[in-house]
């Protein structure tokens, strides 16, 4: 079969395909980001008060870690539901629940209001972003992955992803922005509930986005060869775990170093430059804003490079890359300079690209198209929980317990051996055709 099946859309379609997609993210990622940015500069203060700030964060960031345990949940229902009844639908939903606890946090009484009952509602609300979030990235890259063909999908499918760094760096512009114009008393009382309010605006706008593209072509085909069929399909999520486990274990393995790497670079990054090396939280914000910048300019470049060269050997370059600059970041932050930790925290995300760029055509292209929502969706989720979510909170107790940065980057660089393996044990998907209802189909028979 054809890797393209139905006419491709126009180029003008696949370009409004790919803007909604990406605009999508970017809310849905802003909000997640910036509980990850106040659980580090505010909530250690406002939520988690305790005499020792390391401590405060440590709580702060439990907290935060909380909602990357509910992603794969999230991931299931939605993969589930997306797998059943169409991308588009879900997506919407997504949105909405992840905007709404947003704006939720930024009406939150303090500690010092209500006592233990802000920590609580604020988990709650966190628990909700991550739920949503568990749905919204399998829904948007194969929105794209699905409109486009095989040529040149790593880079369209890159776009989606690129709305990850876009959403970090206008929550971390915002919070330099407030936090550079503001007293931190002002700050700390209200000044850090701006941002979150505002993703009710953003809300509004991505929803308007959302609602005007279609559903995507190769699910619609697949739906209608499955009502052809007189026997009724088994849960999508058994299908997966029956045939395709190695795939979703695969997945999740090359998910793991490229999660830890990111959330050491862009929210633990935040607590070691203030409270290790006692520089402003501007210092570190500001870096973590000019290399998201540079990061949201590679990630298609990397795509397209996995087009021409293939997924495993662009992201292997970013894994093994990432295992080796983890002893070069904590060297260039500890130098105090603006400038030598700016390079840090950038040649961390120029490696993290390498891995993200190709990812959402990667795991796209591992599943069948029946499953392929609920797959990658647990796939990448999974490791969320032991990877992402842990990794601020991991590297808060190593720098606690032994007071050095070598154990931190020993962690990340564990990270690289075991997704390095996973990658070396994945059958090359390039060029692979998404038009495949059998996920009993292997991937490196779906060209």
């Amino acid at each position: 079969m054809s890797s393209t099946g139905s006419a491709a859309p126009t180029r003008g379609a696949l370009a409004r395909i790919v803007g909604s997609s990406m605009i999508g993210t970017t809310i849905e990622w802003y909000d997640f980001f910036l509980y990850g940015s106040a659980a580090a500069l505010v909530f250690n203060k406002a939520f988690f008060p305790s005499e020792d700030q390391l401590i405060g964060t440590l709580l702060a960031f439990s907290s935060f870690a909380i909602g990357f345990v509910f992603r794969p949940l999230g991931g299931l229902v939605f993969g589930h539901f997306g797998d059943r009844l169409g991308r588009k639908k879900l997506l919407v939903i997504s949105l909405l629940m992840m905007g709404g606890a947003t704006f939720a946090i930024g009406l939150l009484p303090t500690y010092g209001a209500i006592g233990f009952a802000a920590p609580l509602l604020l988990t709650l609300l966190r628990v909700v972003q991550g739920f949503a979030l568990g749905g919204e990235w399998g829904g948007a890259v194969l929105m794209v992955s699905e409109h486009t063909d095989s040529a040149r999908r790593g880079f369209w499918a890159s776009w989606p992803q690129a709305g990850v760094p876009t959403g970090n760096l206008l929550a971390t512009a915002v919070l330099a922005l407030l936090s550079a114009f503001q007293s931190e008393q002002a700050f700390l009382e209200w000044g850090w509930r701006v941002p979150f309010l505002l993703s009710g605006l953003l809300v509004l706008v991505g929803l308007w986005i959302r609602l005007s593209i279609s559903e995507s072509p190769v699910f619609l085909e697949a739906a209608d060869r499955a009502r052809q069929h007189a026997a009724p399909e088994p849960p999508p999520i058994l299908r997966v775990l029956r045939f395709q486990w190695r795939e979703v274990l695969i997945a999740s393995g090359a998910r793991f170093v490229e999660n830890v790497c990111y959330y050491v670079i862009t929210a633990f990054v935040l607590t070691y430059v203030t409270n290790q090396l006692g520089l402003s939280e501007s210092t570190a914000l500001n870096a973590v804003l000019l290399a998201s910048l540079v990061h949201f300019a590679v990630i298609p470049a990397w795509g397209a490079l996995s087009d021409r060269f293939g997924r495993r050997g662009v992201y292997l370059i970013g894994a093994i890359g990432s295992g080796v600059w983890a002893f070069v970041f904590f060297p260039l932050l500890n130098t105090g300079a603006f400038a030598m930790i700016a390079l840090g925290v950038t040649g961390g995300l120029i490696l993290h690209g390498a891995m993200y760029g190709p990812q959402a055509a990667f795991m796209s292209e591992l599943f069948g198209t029946r499953v392929r929502y609920s797959g990658a969706s647990i796939g990448y989720q999974l490791a969320s929980v032991v990877a992402g979510g842990l990794a601020p909170s991991i590297a808060t107790g190593l720098l606690v317990s032994f007071d050095s940065w070598v154990p931190i980057a020993c962690y990340v660089a564990a990270g690289a051996v075991l997704t390095s393996v996973a990658i070396l044990l994945a059958t090359e998907t390039r060029g692979s055709s998404l038009r495949s209802a059998d996920a009993e189909q292997p991937a490196e028979q779906r060209s």
